[in-house]
């Protein structure tokens, strides 16, 4: 278990705080933001989904300069952002804050990935994130973010960069997906 690992696992703890800060009405007021007002359990909530969120740069940037990239950390890094943007996205559902329709497309996409995966370590590939597909993350991380803070600064000069932001994650999480088994295809013509 190396640091990018550890990195790693300590996003995936941060998923049920980021759960309860949002989802439990902790009642502790609201703080005003530049165009929004937001209850503070949220703002908080926010944050810690924020600090996940760049861990995944973190645990990527370590694993790299220091010749640290494992099969374990193939295999977890892509499942913890998987993990952490579901539950974000089913959170924003939860508030109203995300049409359900776009959250099971973009939950339905991980899914089969995953099992795409899975059927390719079966037959001893681990496939790391390509670049599409870190794309794909990065704009799901900033719409969520977006939506989580209300459209924070945007808000006040009437601009919905939040939806904005959600379509274009929309349409890299179908493209990368569509690239993904595309690129993969021959596993279906010949397995038994």
């Amino acid at each position: 278990m190396n640091l990018p690992n550890k990195i790693t696992v300590a996003r995936v703890i941060l998923i049920p705080i980021f759960l309860i800060l949002m989802l439990v009405p902790f009642n502790w007021g609201k703080i005003s933001l530049p165009g929004t007002e937001i209850e503070l359990a949220h703002f908080f909530g926010a944050l810690v989904f924020i600090i996940a969120s760049v861990t995944d740069w973190v645990d990527g940037y370590y694993a790299r300069k220091y010749n640290l990239v494992t099969n374990l950390g193939k295999f977890l890094d892509p499942l913890a952002d998987k993990l952490l943007v579901s539950a974000a996205f089913i959170v924003l559902v939860e508030m109203q804050l995300a049409p359900s329709w776009i959250v099971i497309i973009i939950i339905s996409r991980e899914f089969a990935v995953t099992g795409l995966r899975m059927i390719l370590s079966g037959q001893g590939e681990v496939v790391a994130a390509n670049m599409l597909g870190k794309i794909k993350t990065w704009t799901q991380i900033i719409a969520i973010s977006l939506l989580l803070l209300h459209n924070v600064l945007f808000e006040a000069i009437g601009i919905p960069l939040d939806t904005i932001a959600l379509w274009v994650a929309l349409f890299f999480t179908v493209w990368s997906g569509y690239e993904y088994f595309y690129k993969n295809r021959a596993i279906f013509k010949y397995s038994k």
